[in-house]
């Protein structure tokens, strides 16, 4: 499938790529384009938006898009729960509400001055997020 969203990744907009393609759409092709731009180029080349005003995988209330990816295909593992914590944390300013959101936000900001290309930022950063889905999976074998 192919799925649209903002350009100028930053948390959310890194964390669900990589929670699509690692649980949802193993063959996912995603374009970033311009914000403007999103609803007009997702009916054009037939792609699912995220993370843009009114979308169904966008914010609703309190919760960002990631939350509402994990909501819409009922994924429950709870190690991607507790990632969805410290994701939503980081993605809607309330980043004393979980212990990672800080790091989460500084690793957004870092890999945007360091990749300012969306496809190498992401790619770089799945990296994190491989690795913070492999700590959560520890804690929660640990109980």
């Amino acid at each position: 499938m192919k799925w649209i969203t903002r350009a100028h990744v930053h948390v959310d907009r890194v964390a669900c790529p990589w929670l699509i393609s690692r649980f949802v759409d193993a063959a996912a092709e995603f374009s970033f384009v311009a914000k403007s731009l999103v609803e007009e180029e997702a009916k054009r080349i037939g792609a699912i938006p995220f993370d843009i005003p009114d979308a169904e995988l966008g914010h609703h209330g309190e919760h960002c898009s990631f939350v509402a990816i994990i909501e819409k295909y009922r994924l429950k593992d709870p190690a991607l729960l507790l990632l969805s914590e410290a994701v939503n944390a980081a993605d809607t300013d309330h980043l004393d509400a979980n212990p990672y959101a800080r790091g989460l936000e500084a690793i957004a900001q870092g890999f945007s001055l360091m990749h300012p290309d969306d496809f190498e930022n992401i790619a770089e950063q799945f990296k994190v997020y491989d690795a913070l889905y492999a700590f959560f999976k520890l804690q929660t074998a640990k109980g």
